[in-house]
């Protein structure tokens, strides 16, 4: 299935009436503490430059602070409350208009279409209270089709100027899609932006289709296909739709596959001899290399950013742990500490953390901890809760829940690394075992 190619242009520019602009943020958002009371935000309608871009500007704003607001770090002041909106992208605003309903943040903005048909794109944040700008306005220049990236990133420059971090809107996640019922459910591949729109589908449903993972390329999927009858790891480019199956070999079961940090290889489980243990595949040469040699069931394995560990969940101790060893292999050390059954582990792309799934006493939980199995701290708790995997800048988490009984299905849910601000991310069927690109380039 081919992929839409957005060519997306970034421009920073000191816009008129800015002099003095500063790099550092006059509004600061700690996302570090406990509980944060959102902070109020606006944007208004971005101001249309030109007639081909009057059905976008609303458009445009409209993503932006749905962006800022799904965070749980952002509180809307809707365009009900505006005293006044903004018609003239170049003229300073009238801080009072904005401070009388306690707008702390604003966002002004402006849409255009060039005479080539190109859409551009600029913002500016200010600082309400202190009646001044926060760093420079940014111009995106891209195609029509693009706006919703556009806006994405605008979003995203605002998220990193007010809380320090980087953004993570401009990011798709891949997903299984389900539907029908629970005793039939047909599976298949999809991908879609982090907020669910532009939906896109990756495989039929004529075979189960598990565990779909980016590469870091982010045009790429590796993920697991039962349509030879056994369990076999497949890739897939997302451009091209060529797809091909990883191993020759057919006579084992492989599952759990996941890209190395560079993209040159694959870690996953191959039952072998009936051992399931850790192999590492060489996507050149397609060899693969045993990483794990034990007589436990050696699963779910994930590198960590710098490719030079790769932790995994593992049964040789007698119930399901995460152990962490070498890349290369070798002997591995027990992390997880605390009583319960430990799986899904996946490292945090800042390298601090691992988020795994916990069950204790009969409930899922989604959870992390350090790196060394210090800290272990539980976001959830539910019925089924799977799968986690991490945003890019390693802030949130996504992962699929299920409900319990006959009608029972899995639906994804984000929630960020301190256990706040849990949201269901609207899919039109039943979705599970998500995994989140990187940011877009």
């Amino acid at each position: 299935m081919n992929q839409v190619k957005f060519l997306l242009t970034t421009v920073f520019v000191l816009l008129a009436g800015l002099a003095g602009a500063q790099d550092r943020p006059t509004i600061e958002i700690d996302i570090n503490g406990g509980l944060i009371e959102p902070l109020p935000v606006a944007v208004p309608n971005f101001v249309a430059e030109t007639t081909g871009a009057r059905r976008l500007s609303g458009d445009i704003a409209t993503v932006v602070m749905s962006d800022l607001a799904s965070t749980g770090l952002f509180r809307e002041i809707p365009g009900t409350a505006h005293i006044a909106g903004v018609t003239n992208f170049n003229a300073q605003p009238v801080f009072s208009d904005w401070s009388v309903v306690n707008v702390q943040a604003l966002v002004t903005g402006a849409v255009s279409t060039s005479n080539d048909g190109r859409l551009v794109v600029k913002f500016r944040l200010f600082d309400v209270f202190a009646q001044q700008p926060i760093g420079e306005g940014v111009q995106y220049t891209g195609t029509q089709e693009s706006w919703r990236r556009m806006a994405h990133k605008v979003a995203d420059t605002i998220y990193s100027r007010i809380t320090g971090e980087s953004g993570y809107f401009d990011s798709r996640i891949v997903f299984v899609s389900e539907t029908g019922p629970k005793n039939d459910r047909k599976k298949r591949l999809a991908v879609m932006d982090y907020d669910g729109a532009n939906l896109q589908y990756l495989t039929d449903d004529s075979s189960i289709v598990l565990a779909p993972r980016f590469a870091p390329n982010g045009r790429d999927i590796i993920y697991t296909s039962y349509e030879g009858g056994l369990p076999q790891v497949f890739l897939l480019n997302m451009e091209s739709g060529r797809r091909s199956q990883l191993l020759d070999d057919t006579t084992n079961m492989a599952t759990a596959p996941r890209f190395s940090p560079d993209g040159t290889k694959v870690v996953m489980s191959i039952i072998d001899g009936g051992n399931t243990d850790i192999y590492q595949v060489d996507l050149n040469t397609r060899r693969r290399t045993r990483l794990s040699n034990s007589a436990g069931i050696d699963t779910t394995p994930s590198y960590s950013p710098d490719g030079s560990q790769i932790v995994f969940a593992s049964d040789r101790g007698g119930s399901q742990q995460l152990y962490v060893m070498s890349a290369s292999g070798g002997e591995a050390r027990r992390i997880s500490a605390e009583s319960g059954s430990y799986g899904t582990p996946v490292w945090s792309p800042r390298g601090d953390m691992i988020a795994f799934t916990k069950i204790r006493s009969g409930r899922f939980h989604i959870g992390v901890m350090r790196v060394d199995g210090s800290r272990e701290n539980l976001l959830t708790a539910s019925f089924i809760d799977e799968a986690p995997t991490w945003s890019p800048n390693g802030r949130v988490l996504m992962f699929f829940r299920e409900t319990a009984g006959a009608d029972g299905a899995p639906q994804v849910y984000s929630v960020d690394l301190t256990g706040r601000n849990l949201r269901r991310v609207d899919t039109p069927s039943f979705a599970s075992d998500p995994d989140w690109s990187g940011v877009l380039r």
